[in-house]
């Protein structure tokens, strides 16, 4: 196993390197010609760094050059984001260069002239990509149960997935999330996972809990792990943090609010890869509960919407996917889960899949945007 692992690492290294290598000589034909340079090392140095980047910034985040990691890290980050549309903005670049070359186009001409046109779309990519990224939406969805919850008749929630807090996403980001959960003006708000980027030392350290802290509701805020707490493998350091600012984990348990409805938690079906429990199917968690009363699930993972449905939880809410974050990666995630985004009716549930709040590796999106759920449920009797 151990053997196969470092094959199958050694495998992906390979074509990174690759992909990385071809767009800095790529880089490298534009740059000597527009600057008419003769030699590439200083190049060759400077981009692989850039290309690096991610990876030598977190292997150098344990030690004093912390702040330098960081920057590395984020560097690396945009550098992903500039790895995937090359891959697919390069070779249309390179065939047309061919194409005008063979047509007797001088050198300034193919290269060059190609070479700005390639650079304007990336960029114009990056920072769009930035721009949905860091610019939170609200998106509303309005359902109705037709179950009675006590004397409540409507409940308004507000939901926001995968935070990803840590060294990329920090406490400015976090501050939009504030503001626009205070301007739906929730009863409820709801986490379902990845609040952390899977290492928590950079939220203890930058006391992001004095800002997660500010999230209020009058009938609670209910959270999740996500399969990022697991990789980090500190959840119960997680869970305490949390306890701290008020924000109850809720690991494979259901609580009863307001004697109305029930939340219910699950853990993230990554927790028995990572040396922890296997968590409950979600039969196991409703068998003991009042299923005459609103059941509202937070499930990290999108991948059991069938059987939630079977087993009468009226609203699921989910994340994890990002819808692809950046696109086409959409067309990946559409066909791993039933629902990878927005809104689904099967059966009597409601199920719920946001595009996420924070970003995984590049702070980018395209054809997706960071957002906020606000959820108006109605309560009608059967």
């Amino acid at each position: 196993m151990k053997l196969r692992f470092i094959a199958i690492i050694f495998c992906i290294l390979l074509v990174y390197s690759s992909i990385s290598f071809y767009i800095g000589w790529n880089g490298w034909l534009f740059l000597s010609t527009l600057l008419t340079w003769e030699n590439a090392g200083w190049y060759t140095i400077f981009s692989s760094i850039i290309a690096y980047a991610y990876f030598i910034g977190r292997l150098a985040y344990r030690n004093p050059l912390k702040p330098a990691a960081e920057a590395l890290k984020l560097i690396g980050s945009y550098w992903f984001a500039v790895l995937e549309y090359a891959v697919i903005i390069l070779p249309p670049a390179n065939v047309a260069s061919l194409i005008l070359k063979a047509a007797g186009a001088d050198k300034p001409v193919y290269i060059i002239a190609v070479g700005c046109i390639t650079i304007l779309l990336m960029a114009i990519l990056l920072i769009r990509g930035s721009w949905n990224a860091w610019s939170p939406i609200i998106r509303t969805y309005h359902v109705q149960v037709p179950k009675p919850a006590g004397k409540m008749k409507k409940l308004r929630i507000a939901m926001a997935s995968d935070l990803h807090l840590g060294t990329i996403v920090g406490n400015r980001h976090l501050k939009r999330l504030v503001n626009k959960v205070e301007q739906i003006k929730p009863d409820l708000i709801l986490l379902p996972g990845d609040i952390l980027d899977d290492d928590i030392e950079p939220f203890l350290r930058k006391n992001m809990s004095k800002v997660l802290g500010k999230l209020k509701a009058p009938l609670g805020v209910f959270a999740v792990t996500g399969n990022h707490e697991y990789i980090g493998r500190k959840v119960p350091e997680f869970i305490a943090a949390m306890d701290a600012i008020g924000i109850r984990v809720l690991m494979d348990e259901a609580a009863l609010v307001e004697d109305s409805f029930y939340v219910i938690g699950r853990k993230d079906k990554a927790s028995a890869g990572f040396g922890a429990d296997s968590r409950l199917s979600i039969h196991e968690l409703v068998a003991p509960l009042d299923q005459s009363r609103p059941l509202i699930m937070l499930d990290h993972q999108p991948s059991d919407i069938t059987k939630a449905a079977e087993n009468g939880i009226d609203i699921s809410v989910s994340g994890h996917t990002h819808r692809g974050q950046m696109m086409p990666n959409h067309l990946i995630t559409r066909r791993l889960f039933e629902l990878d985004w927005g809104y689904l009716k099967k059966g009597g549930l409601h199920a719920i899949v946001s595009s996420g709040f924070g970003t995984w590796g590049p702070p980018v999106r395209i054809g997706s945007r960071s957002e906020v759920i606000h959820i108006e449920i109605e309560f009608v009797h059967a």
